[in-house]
């Protein structure tokens, strides 16, 4: 089967898809930005990937959130629960993390299901 890549650059694709399976990462764009501002940059950036690759947010499977710190997790998770749709939260892992850039609070990895 082929393997997809989505903007490859020499260290990273925006997305790859294997098997009608997505995985990608979102970070903010604007890394000054406050928690809120950095949360929703990433779900917006998440939906335009998803769109990009033929998904949507209802169709994640897995993700895995780190945290700058562990006191934005209330907060994350109300936005969380705000941005997905109703019964299709995926499995879910969540850490407090040290991310490379400093001014980042939070990074995102995704896998969705590519619609077909």
């Amino acid at each position: 089967m082929k393997i997809e890549r989505i903007n490859t650059t020499p260290r990273w694709s925006d997305a790859t898809i294997y098997n009608g399976i997505a995985h990608f990462v979102e970070i903010a764009a604007d890394e000054d930005a406050d928690i809120v501002g950095q949360i929703k940059q990433v779900f917006e950036q998440a939906d335009q990937t998803l769109a990009l690759i033929g998904s949507n947010n209802s169709r994640l499977l897995s993700v895995t959130i780190y945290l700058k710190e562990l006191q934005y997790l209330q907060l994350f998770n109300d936005m969380w629960e705000a941005w997905l749709p109703e019964g299709s939260a995926p499995s879910r892992a969540c850490l407090k993390a040290e991310l490379v850039d400093p001014r980042l609070l939070v990074e995102i990895t995704f896998i969705a299901a590519v619609i077909e």
